[in-house]
């Protein structure tokens, strides 16, 4: 089972990166939702096109966009 270092750092296991498509070198994205950590594969070009139809707000982070989005959709599916 991995361990988190002294510096916060966490080996991935081989057959999760494998199946994930992690290769050394990738960047990797983290989101955590209820005490519960997240890691996904940065793929360029990925989201193109898909949110160009969102206008950002620049008064909120990257993390309170996503919370407000959650927020919402689980009051909608309340």
């Amino acid at each position: 089972m991995p361990k988190v270092s002294a510096k916060r750092q966490i080996t991935l296991p081989i057959e999760q990166c494998k199946e994930a498509h992690i290769e050394p070198g990738d960047e990797i994205e983290t989101y955590l939702f209820n005490g519960q950590i997240t890691v996904v594969r940065k793929e360029k070009g990925a989201a193109k096109g898909i949110l160009k139809s969102i206008k950002p707000n620049k008064r909120m982070s990257d993390e309170q966009s996503l919370q407000s989005y959650i927020d919402t959709n689980e009051a909608g599916a309340a």
